[in-house]
């Protein structure tokens, strides 16, 4: 090519690149019009205070003609400001605030304004119930957590994991002779059984220790395991096993990520990636079209497509995690969760009536490091043998309400306690912990003396 043709191209080059960042600028000072009252109202009940212990909402309860605090457990108040006294330590529920901090900061970034037109058809412009640009989005996301293999796979939506594992349940059984036994090793998340038991299917509660079966059979594993925190894999063979692998917590959070995982069918769901439980939205990616195709007919059955303001809201907060490869979110995570399980950790081993679950450190293939472990629960024991129900040892004496064992189908010497939530709410179980052990220490000196 011609010099002066190389100049001149680069000239227009430029000059288009200079018109579109002027463009840019232009857009970000235009006077806000429609949008200005909303971004208002969010700002104006962002700023009220709740003393670090609460939280104001949009959609809250009013009083005064303003939105009330919502304040955490143990707290109350005007403004969230008093600590309520001889309050429980709730360890039970699984609700991920922990992440709350992280999208305060990141509050601008992850913001979606939705007009009142916005989606209003069932369908997305090419007839299906499914956001193309979030579905990209999400393998975007697999690809640099390197937690899951999506390429020519099937991607489903679903209203959080809860439905989309009904959706396999009714999927793989599709071509079943007889009614399947849905099986899974315990201690296993109860959920899993109370959901299949909906989907036509013979719930058993019990694990099948032989590895081999002719019988239709559909395990459900989850990779980490809910209680415990260990990887998982699935152990049952035969010519009428199908899998479905719940990968809610395969995340950098709360495990080291060994290698992308690669199943028939793969659960996972915004409430343990983002935080964002209330949002009810999950996905599946699944090998098989046949698979795929049944699952997309239980959903249409279902709800006829997940909510679209969910997956714009979706879309944008995955945006604002792949913005810096997820080292925001997973850098931010990873050293709560990991700071919280070493508090906990050393307090506990310092008692001889009380053991945690053991998880080694491993390589993970997404920080490129060796990882302590972060899990999202403890899997407590009651290691003496007088104390037969953890739950109600916890309960009774440190005020400490936790999920008990026979939940997960194991002995009641174990307890779940989350470790996913507030600040706060972890902040008043490690202290109601450390206060059983030192009382612990104290009557094995009274003994000793």
């Amino acid at each position: 090519m011609h010099h002066s043709c190389v100049v001149r191209i680069a000239t227009a080059n430029k000059f288009v690149a200079k018109f579109v960042a002027n463009l840019n600028l232009c857009i970000s000072r235009r006077p806000l019009s429609w949008s200005a009252g909303a971004a208002a109202e969010a700002e104006a009940v962002a700023s009220i205070s709740c003393s670090g212990h609460g939280r104001a909402f949009l959609d809250g309860l009013i009083e005064n003609g303003k939105p009330v605090c919502e304040c955490n457990a143990c707290y109350g108040g005007p403004d969230c400001s008093q600590l309520l006294p001889n309050c429980v330590a709730d360890a039970d529920s699984g609700d991920p605030l922990f992440l709350e901090p992280f999208w305060m900061k990141n509050s601008g970034r992850s913001t979606v304004v939705i007009p009142g037109w916005h989606r209003m058809s069932y369908d997305y412009s090419d007839n299906s119930y499914i956001s193309q640009e979030l579905e990209k989005n999400i393998r975007k996301l697999h690809a640099i957590t390197k937690n899951a293999v999506t390429d020519g796979r099937y991607i489903v939506f679903g209203a959080g994991s809860t439905q989309l594992l009904n959706a396999a349940v009714y999927a793989l059984s599709m071509n079943m002779s007889s009614p399947a036994k849905v099986v899974a090793e315990k201690p296993f998340y109860p959920n899993s059984s109370k959901q299949s038991s909906l989907s036509f299917m013979e719930m058993h509660h019990y694990w099948n220790n032989a590895s081999k079966t002719t019988e239709n059979v559909i395990e459900f594993v989850a990779s980490p395991n809910n209680p415990d925190g260990n990887l998982k894999k699935a152990v049952l063979e035969g010519p009428s096993v199908k899998t479905i692998h719940d990968y809610a917590y395969y995340w950098p959070h709360y495990t080291a990520i060994p290698a992308p995982a690669d199943e028939e069918v793969m659960i996972f769901t915004m409430s343990k990636l983002t935080g964002h439980a209330g949002s009810r939205f999950g996905w599946a990616i699944v090998k098989d079209k046949d698979i795929y195709e049944n699952m997309l007919k239980y959903k249409s059955l279902a709800d006829s497509g997940t909510s679209k303001d969910t997956q714009l809201r979706a879309l944008k907060l995955i945006k604002v995690v792949l913005e810096d490869g997820g080292r925001g979110i997973f850098n931010f995570a990873y050293k709560t969760m990991r700071g919280r399980w070493t508090k906990l950790k050393h307090v506990l081993s310092l008692s001889k009536r009380f053991k945690l679950q053991e998880i080694p450190p491993a390589f993970c293939n997404y920080s490129r490091t060796v990882r302590g472990a972060s899990p999202a629960f403890a899997w407590l024991k009651c290691a003496k043998e007088e104390d037969s129900n953890c739950h109600k040892v916890l309960h009774q004496e440190a005020n400490i309400l936790g999920r008990e064992g026979r939940s997960f189908d194991a002995e009641d010497r174990y307890v779940r306690l989350s470790l996913v939530k507030s600040a706060d709410d972890f902040n008043l179980l490690f202290d109601r912990l450390k206060e059983l052990v030192y009382k612990e220490e104290q009557n094995q000196t009274t003994r000793s003396s």
